[in-house]
């Protein structure tokens, strides 16, 4: 096949099965467009076909998510098909798409954190064992130093400094930061590496890896994604961990710029975003201000 579909699905190795399924989705899409316009293979495709394509989303009145999410698509696709030789340069640089509708994921309720970081559901006291050590220290830390998932899966053993309380984690552009660790999840990680982790790890090239699956390799996103579905009540995901531990913080009187720096972001206008659900905070600072509170 001219676009050779099946292997750039093949080659998003960091996502969930849904996730490729979206992927495929979208642009098979807009090769069915582009075909209507006589476009039949990636090499034809120009900046000038993508801005009409995503003009046509817009007055079809697809949504502005929706069409940010298909040209997101777009971008991964014709990348990987540059970095592939199938196309000589990608046709997607310099292509503004409207932004989303802002949302982000929810905060998860205290019943909800408890459920997933104290008591599971009973249908998972079977998960004992390294299996249950592992999950406890990969939660704890999602929530407790609000870590990227892609920062969990790569740190190594030389990361933790337990007398300090702090972890080096190495965030987006190879930037290292070190993130401070609550009391529980110091307790949660010393006991998968002293009695969980000797059980799942099963070749050299884990030596250093700090968190394995249940084959005994590296731990991926979709791994831990697949650990959330088993401990979360309801639909989650990692990221929903990150941002109700900014959140919390932000409820807590935390400042900006700190939560900025314990996220790893590079622009104070990716931290703002979260203000903007931190009602809490914003109710507690009006009663305590404000003289007709």
């Amino acid at each position: 096949m001219a676009w050779e579909i099946n292997s750039f699905l093949l080659s998003l190795v960091s996502v969930t099965d849904a996730t490729t399924a979206v992927y495929k989705r979208d642009i098979s899409a807009f090769i069915r467009w582009g075909e209507t316009e006589n476009l039949r293979h990636p090499t034809q495709i120009t900046r000038k076909h993508l801005r009409y394509y995503l003009a046509w989303l817009q007055e079809s009145n697809y949504a502005r998510r929706t069409i940010a999410r298909k040209a997101s698509a777009l971008r991964r696709y014709f990348h990987w098909a540059e970095r592939t030789g199938l196309i000589s340069s990608d046709p997607t640089i310099s292509i503004q798409t409207p932004l989303g509708d802002g949302r982000l994921p929810r905060v998860l309720k205290k019943q909800e954190l408890g459920i997933m970081l104290d008591k599971p559901r009973a249908s998972l006291s079977g998960d004992t064992g390294p299996r249950r050590l592992r999950d406890d220290a990969v939660l704890e830390l999602l929530y407790g130093s609000g870590l990227r998932v892609s920062e969990l899966c790569s740190l190594e053993l030389a990361a933790f400094d337990f007398d300090r309380s702090l972890v080096r984690v190495l965030g987006k552009g190879n930037k290292e930061r070190l993130v401070p660790m609550s009391q529980k999840s110091i307790k949660a990680i010393k006991a998968w590496l002293s009695e969980g982790r000797v059980e799942l790890r099963k070749g050299s090239e884990t030596d250093e890896v700090v968190f394995v699956n249940l084959r005994g390799k590296p731990i991926t996103p979709r791994d831990v994604r697949r650990l959330i579905d088993r401990r979360a009540p309801s639909p989650t995901n990692p990221h929903a961990l990150r941002h109700t531990f900014a959140t919390h913080l932000l409820d807590g009187g935390a400042d900006l710029r700190e939560v900025q720096e314990l996220l790893g972001h590079a622009d104070l206008g990716s931290t703002q975003i979260y203000t903007h659900v931190s009602k809490e905070r914003l109710r507690k600072v009006h009663k305590e201000t404000h003289p007709r509170a």
